[in-house]
């Protein structure tokens, strides 16, 4: 997988949950991504969640995810890292979001949406 597969839409299924107690309701945002202007092997995008929407950028290498999140377009306000499923056809990450402030891990799993990109 590389930087054109991550292209395009993909819904996000963030799953908050606490120690000894039933798993938090998912949040879920939408991902979109396309080629960054400037790094060539990179996308740019953004991720709504809600009524909240932060710019994206990152890139895949050897079927690891990294993309850095920032709700201000200065700071980094979030990252997102995971793993290409095997057999998924590059259509399925799982991994973790990590937001900044405050201090939150949360497990995701996006999943890449059909359409015209």
């Amino acid at each position: 997988m590389n930087h054109q597969h991550l292209q395009g839409r993909w819904q996000a299924t963030l799953q908050a949950s606490t120690p000894d107690a039933e798993p938090a309701p998912a949040t879920a945002a939408v991902l979109q991504l396309g080629p960054h202007p400037e790094l060539t092997e990179s996308v740019r995008g953004t991720v709504q969640r809600g009524d909240t929407t932060a710019q994206l950028s990152g890139d895949v290498d050897a079927g690891e995810l990294t993309l850095e999140e920032s709700i201000n377009g200065t700071n980094i306000s979030a990252t997102w890292t995971g793993q290409v499923v095997d057999g998924s056809c590059g259509k399925e990450i799982h991994g973790t979001w990590n937001n900044a402030n405050p201090a939150t891990s949360l497990p995701f799993v996006l999943r890449k949406q059909a359409g015209w990109q």
